[in-house]
């Protein structure tokens, strides 16, 4: 019997970006949903229960920390795994995110294997 594929949630607003993390993702052998606004973000977690979610913070219509503020306020989501992928590299971002809830901030550019190690160290 096979074991299901763990997914990931991409929340992303740039398609490109979505789509070569799409490509690394399912390389691994992982299943892969995207969002490109908080708002669809939101819904997707709480209608698919990812195993990990991967999510921007300057995004239209509601930035990555209220997104990440909701997810764990909220009993349906509160155990999933987040890990920020973002250009916003100061200090106080991150402790934001981190104080949030955030199990790990990745930083634009990024590398490939920098990320799917992150996240496939999360996801099991």
């Amino acid at each position: 019997m096979d074991t299901p594929r763990k997914m990931v949630l991409v929340v992303e607003d740039k398609a490109s970006l979505t789509q070569m993390l799409q490509f690394l993702f399912l390389s691994k052998g992982l299943n892969v949903q995207i969002a490109f606004n908080g708002e669809e973000a939101l819904e997707k977690a709480r209608e698919l229960h990812p195993d990990l979610i991967l999510l921007d913070i300057m995004m239209p219509k509601m930035d990555g920390f209220e997104v990440l503020e909701r997810l764990k306020e909220s009993d349906e989501t509160s155990d999933i795994p987040v890990i920020m992928l973002t250009a916003r590299k100061s200090r106080e971002d991150m402790k934001k995110a981190t104080a949030l809830g955030a199990v790990e901030y990745i930083t634009k550019p990024f590398k490939a294997v920098e990320v799917v190690d992150k996240v496939l160290r999360h996801v099991g």
